[in-house]
C-alpha cells in the first residue's frame, strides 16, 4: 500500500485548534481512515494546544498526517528544541494532563529532532475488525 500524506502550516494561536481538527477530519474522511474520529480530534487538540502553550511566537508550525498500511501518524513540527515532558498529576493544577492522554490513547508516541526544532508524533493502529 502506498503512503498518503498531508501537511498544513498553522500559526500558534487559539483559532488554529479548531482549524486543525477540521482539516484532519476532512483529510481522514477523504482517505477513508477507520480510526476513531473522537480520539483523533482529542489527540490533535492536545498536540496543537501544546505548541500554542509552550512554543507560541510568530513562527508557524506544521501539522502533518501520514496514513500507511492502516496506521495513522499525526505530528506537529515546530522551531523549539524543547522536548515535551509528561508532568506529575497535581490536584492544584488542572492543566498539564494532555501528554498523559496522548500516552493513554495513542499506540505509540514520541518526539524527535527536526530542522533545528522538534517533531512530536503519535501513531494509531487500525481498529480491530
Amino acid at each position: 500500500m502506498s503512503t498518503l500524506t498531508a501537511s498544513v502550516d498553522l500559526h500558534p494561536v487559539a483559532r488554529s485548534v479548531p482549524a486543525a481538527r477540521h482539516a484532519v477530519a476532512a483529510v481522514l474522511a477523504g482517505w477513508d481512515a477507520p480510526q476513531d474520529a473522537d480520539d483523533v480530534a482529542l489527540l490533535v487538540t492536545e498536540l496543537v494546544t501544546n505548541v500554542i502553550d509552550h512554543v507560541g511566537g510568530e513562527a508557524s508550525f506544521a501539522l502533518e498526517l501520514a496514513y500507511s498500511d492502516g496506521w495513522l501518524r499525526i505530528s506537529v513540527a515546530d522551531g523549539s528544541s524543547v522536548r515535551p515532558v509528561i508532568r506529575e498529576l497535581d490536584s492544584e493544577n488542572p492543566r498539564g494532563r494532555g501528554l498523559r492522554m496522548v500516552q493513554a490513547i495513542a499506540d505509540r508516541w514520541g518526539a524527535e529532532e527536526h530542522r533545528g526544532g522538534k517533531r512530536v508524533w503519535l501513531e494509531l493502529r487500525p481498529p480491530e475488525a
